[in-house]
């Protein structure tokens, strides 16, 4: 009977894996179908062509701002994980890895910690860490890794770089309006809740990749990795020892902190996106040791923003159909019609894990469901720090599902999303019902 169930197990875990496998098309494939899809349910929902259409163009470069914002994060992230003294480091402890189940609990947990810390940061460094730890042990399936090097992401809107938090904690954010006051950080990423969530996703997160590690098939891929070779630097012009000289860096960093520091005096620090980058854009350029180093690296980095750069329009247009029309707010309504003060939590998250695969975008996602479950919350009584935990980590719950945000780190592993999709599926599942429940029952 054991080695039945040992069997059964076993097909399941691969059956999601060849399915993915199969039939998952490129993620600029998938944004156009989602599109196509949108466009039609608006068009029958309104019984219009032209209103989702005239959406459609008026948003499709709604987001630039906040699209500069996303791919400074990512790029920040990717700056200080390639830089040499944290680069090395993150070798080095690949190279202590001795087993495939020490391989990935090792990254799971590498993913979920700085993740928390800043997803773009994450998403780099546990990239990096995977291709490392594929290069050194042979016998760990390497999609497996690479996979478990992603699911970690679904920590991020509950981090230090969570859109939500960070949006409702700035001054005149969009929401202030319906909530009537910041939102300190104390209330949403550091609360007991959120803690709570962090710590049970984790836990979870580590069981599942463990046993599908247990019960995959492992496998043998040959990785194709770009070598670089850094040509020795010959430095004989002024220019060139402006160029190679720390103390330029050092004098920017030291600028550049200082200015934060005296202005976060005056009118008090806010974690935003816009405080985030800056820190990421000095610490990163002190990292990297001088300018040469510094702009090598971003010419390195900025060749893995181009999908993100390429998608967002469609995703933007797309949040412009579902807002414009109404059909956001309509699929919202919904789940919200089917709550009480206890359970709008957890309908809450539903609706932004569905919403998400649409608007893959935490401050986008906002911006669509923000002045619905916010009215909503006020009136059934219902308090926002769950409500608004909801939204965020049904946010980030369907990045698994959704290849948006696995791009970057899918260019560095050398994979496709095809590759780890069927894994990440059964994270999906696992992590939805301890986050629902966890919703459900702390709420």
């Amino acid at each position: 009977m054991g080695t039945t169930n040992q069997s059964l197990t076993k097909k399941v875990i691969n059956n999601f894996d060849n399915l993915s496998t199969k039939y998952t098309p490129d993620p600029l494939v998938i944004a156009i179908i989602l599109s196509v899809l949108v466009f039609f349910w608006s068009a029958i929902f309104t019984g219009s062509l032209q209103q989702p259409l005239q959406a459609w163009d008026n948003g499709f470069w709604k987001l630039l701002n906040f699209t500069l914002q996303m791919s400074m994060i990512l790029l920040g992230g990717y700056l200080v994980a390639t830089a040499p003294y944290v680069n090395k480091l993150i070798i080095s402890q690949a190279k202590k890895i001795k087993t495939p189940q020490q391989a990935i609990i090792i990254t799971t947990l590498l993913s979920c910690a700085t993740s928390w810390l800043n997803w773009g940061f994450g998403l780099v460094a546990s990239a990096i860490f995977a291709m490392e730890v594929g290069k050194q042990l042979k016998t760990v399936n390497y999609r497996l890794l690479v996979a478990s090097s992603y699911s970690g992401f679904i920590l991020w809107h509950g981090g230090l770089s969570g859109s939500i938090p960070l949006l409702l904690n700035s001054e005149n954010n969009f929401s202030f309006h319906l909530i009537g006051k910041i939102v300190p950080l104390s209330e949403t990423i550091f609360s007991s809740l959120n803690l709570i969530l962090l710590l049970t996703v984790t836990i979870c997160l580590l069981l599942v990749n463990s046993w599908l590690n247990k019960w995959s098939l492992s496998e043998e891929i040959h990785l194709q990795v770009e070598t670089e070779i850094d040509m020795p630097v010959k430095i004989n012009s002024p220019a060139d020892k402006l160029n190679h000289s720390y103390l330029i860096v050092l004098i920017a960093f030291i600028l550049g902190i200082t200015a934060l520091i005296l202005n976060s005096y005056k009118e008090g620090f806010n974690a935003d996106l816009n405080n985030v980058n800056y820190i990421l854009f000095f610490l990163a350029l002190l990292l990297q040791k001088n300018v040469s180093s510094f702009m090598n690296s971003v010419n390195k980095g900025a060749k893995k923003l181009g999908p993100i750069i390429v998608q967002y329009p469609f995703y933007a247009a797309i949040m412009a159909i579902l807002t414009d029309t109404g059909l956001a707010k309509e699929i919202s309504q919904v789940f919200i019609n089917l709550s009480s003060e206890k359970t709008l939590p957890f309908f809450t998250f539903l609706s932004a894990g569905l919403i998400n695969i649409l608007v893959p975008s935490g401050g986008g996602q906002w911006a669509v469901q923000g002045p619905i479950v916010i009215p909503a919350a006020l009136e059934l009584n219902a308090s926002l720090t769950p409500t608004i935990l909801a939204v965020a980590w049904g946010d980030a719950w369907t990045n698994l599902l959704q290849p948006f945000w696995a791009l970057p780190l899918l260019a560095i592993a050398n994979l496709k999303i095809k590759d780890i999709l069927g894994f990440c599926l059964l994270n999906l599942i696992a992590t939805g019902v301890v986050i629902s429940l966890l919703l459900w029952l702390l709420a």
